[in-house]
């Protein structure tokens, strides 16, 4: 007899099941394979945070000599804040339709290892493999994006939006920081949980959208995301074109919170461990709890 066909989505404990045994493939995954996956990634999530750069340039106005505005769309800050969020989901649809290895989604690896399926070391292997694979896919994203001068368009509106983000990123406190890393990797791993109910790609696609959106528009902070937000920002502050900063209005020494030191330490590392927190333990260890404790026992 053929295998019964069924196109309904996945219900909560067999999302739980699948979760756990994709989680076990992730963990055995070979060193390369898994790296390669991971440079993906980064460059994945740098795709959506460029879309999302140049669409929140949309509040950013720009005046010239006269004074008088040379850009400006006058969009409220809500709908920026919507757009931006929506035109990110780029970066996780790719990951999850297009195949990549991503540290934050990776966090639910947690349900494997909780259920005895997968050892520590290979989820630490799992973790720092990935995390830095996907450092150098995002960092090498900000760096082809810095060539390209597209910080120069819109007479700089996107240049100064790239700034503005980055010298925000950098000033946030340790304990804010990690508090929006929570929030964040909770609703990104959801989106990771919703999809594996999915049975089409239409439906993974639908399922990343709202969570992704949402964690965008709220302003919590992604580590990998900030992989390449604050390095692009670092790249247009040190070697930005003169004629760039002239038709801004700006000087790099406008942001002084935007540093190397700050990019690691007041926020990649406070936002790693939020994520850490909202994403492993807040999601992946809830519903461990709730559908596969005790399942061996039963």
């Amino acid at each position: 007899m053929s295998a019964e066909f069924n196109i309904d989505a996945l219900l909560p404990p067999d999302m739980a099941t699948k979760a756990e045994n994709i989680g076990i493939k992730k963990a055995a995954m070979p060193f390369w394979n898994m790296f390669v996956l991971a440079i993906l990634a980064g460059a994945f999530i740098g795709l959506g945070a460029i879309f999302a750069t140049t669409v929140s340039a949309g509040s950013i106005s720009i005046k010239d000599a006269t004074g008088a505005a040379a850009f400006s769309t006058g969009l409220p800050y809500g709908v920026v804040r919507l757009l931006t969020g929506l035109v990110f989901t780029l970066g996780l649809i790719l990951v999850v339709v297009g195949g990549a290895e991503l540290f934050t989604g990776n966090n639910l690896i947690l349900m494997a290892f909780m259920d005895g399926k997968v050892t520590f070391g290979q989820l630490m292997r799992n973790w720092g493999i990935v995390y830095l694979g996907n450092f150098v896919g995002s960092i090498a994203t900000a760096a082809i994006m810095f060539l390209t001068k597209q910080y120069t368009f819109g007479s700089g509106a996107i240049g100064l939006n790239v700034l503005n983000i980055g010298e925000a990123k950098t000033n946030l406190g340790f304990v804010q920081a990690i508090a929006l890393g929570i929030m964040c990797n909770a609703l990104v791993c959801l989106a990771v949980w919703l999809c594996y109910s999915a049975r089409s790609t239409t439906d993974k696609i639908l399922s990343i959208i709202p969570p992704i959106a949402a964690f965008v528009a709220a302003g919590f902070e992604h580590s990998i995301a900030n992989m390449y937000f604050i390095p692009i920002a670092l790249f247009v502050k040190t070697w930005g074109d003169p004629k760039f900063f002239e038709a801004i209005g700006k000087t790099a020494e406008n942001f002084p919170h935007l540093t190397w030191g700050n990019f690691f330490v007041s926020n990649l590392l406070p936002v790693t461990i939020g994520n850490i927190i909202g994403g492993a333990f807040m999601v992946g260890l809830v519903y461990w709890f709730v559908y596969l404790r005790g399942k061996k026992a039963k």
